[in-house]
């Protein structure tokens, strides 16, 4: 596994709920550049410190390596980029408690690199670096001052990979299709893949929507699973990123609704399966009988799909 560092300042909203990084391929003259180089450098498992506004907040595992990618839609308002560029798919998760490296510039000088250092000297980012790779004994220091958060990361990436394995599996050809699509870029293809297994822009729009599991309580994302109401394969290119086609739900409870073993009337209601084991939800400590709250009038369309395609009526 490799470390990494991205400058973010000028792209971080886009990149972030995303799940990407892109770059040209060359500078604006033709001229090669070794921070869009690296690019191709990449590996899947690699982790990528995100640094923007002189704080890195988020961190980021790479999913793929890099491909060729035409510039995003959403940076067309930066003319000095050219138009071919690397797309690199990443998985970013934002930090509770982000760091500001300058404030700890002391600790770690001595572990930026001669060349192609991602800090100045006095701990200011280097403007002319977007990714450089990082040296083990930064990466080290950085995830020391970050405590274990950059474990925890990587931790809950790896749960939430064999977490969705047998999903992803059933839904390979439906990947396929969108990746070998010509009528969208590929930032949108890659927006609806992840999707598919509750991340990037489909869950940011979700969180806005739905604070926490209605059945249990949670509330820490980290162990909820971004459900669509309606399922995935079925849902069009929007219905695919609709926040309101989703419900944030702990694990046990997204595989009663996900198998159509409950679901929901549109004021709260409980709706259990006659093929449910009611004995599932005495152990699961999850009650029948409790209302969940009311939903919003496009939530409702979502559950009236589940209610009558996915709920095991008999």
């Amino acid at each position: 596994m490799k470390y990494w560092w991205v400058n973010q300042n000028q792209t971080l909203k886009y990149e972030i709920t995303g799940g990407y990084m892109w770059s040209p391929k060359t500078k604006a003259n033709g001229g090669r550049n070794k921070f869009y180089d690296y690019m191709s450098e990449v590996e899947v498992g690699d982790v990528v410190f995100s640094f923007a506004d002189t704080k890195i907040s988020f961190i980021g595992i790479a999913t793929g390596k890099a491909y060729s990618s035409s510039k995003p839609s959403e940076f067309d308002d930066n003319e000095s980029w050219s138009n071919d560029g690397w797309l690199v798919p990443v998985e970013f998760y934002e930090l509770e408690n982000p760091i500001r490296p300058k404030s700890y510039i002391q600790t770690i000088r001595a572990y930026l690199p001669d060349k192609y250092s991602p800090l100045q000297d006095n701990g200011n980012g280097n403007q002319g670096v977007y990714l450089t790779e990082v040296p083990i004994e930064l990466a080290e220091a950085l995830s020391s001052l970050l405590a274990n958060q950059v474990q925890g990361i990587l931790e809950q990436h790896t749960d939430e990979r064999f977490a969705h394995l047998e999903v992803s599996n059933t839904d390979t050809a439906a990947v396929n299709e969108i990746r070998q699509r010509k009528d969208i870029e590929e930032t949108e293809k890659l927006r609806l893949v992840k999707s598919r297994n509750g991340q990037g822009l489909f869950k940011d729009r979700l969180k806005e929507i739905e604070p926490g599991c209605r059945i249990t309580g949670l509330t820490d994302i980290k162990y909820l699973i971004a459900s669509h109401i309606k399922p995935w394969t079925k849902s069009n290119d929007f219905e695919k990123l609709d926040g309101n086609n989703g419900l944030l739900l702990s694990p046990h409870a997204d595989k009663l609704f996900d198998n159509g073993y409950i679901s929901f009337e549109d004021d709260g209601s409980m709706i259990t399966s006659p093929r449910l084991n009611i004995d599932t939800l005495r152990l699961w400590s999850i009650n029948k009988d409790k209302n969940v709250g009311g939903f919003n009038n496009k939530q409702q369309q979502y559950l009236q799909y589940h209610r009558d395609n996915i709920l095991k009526r008999k």
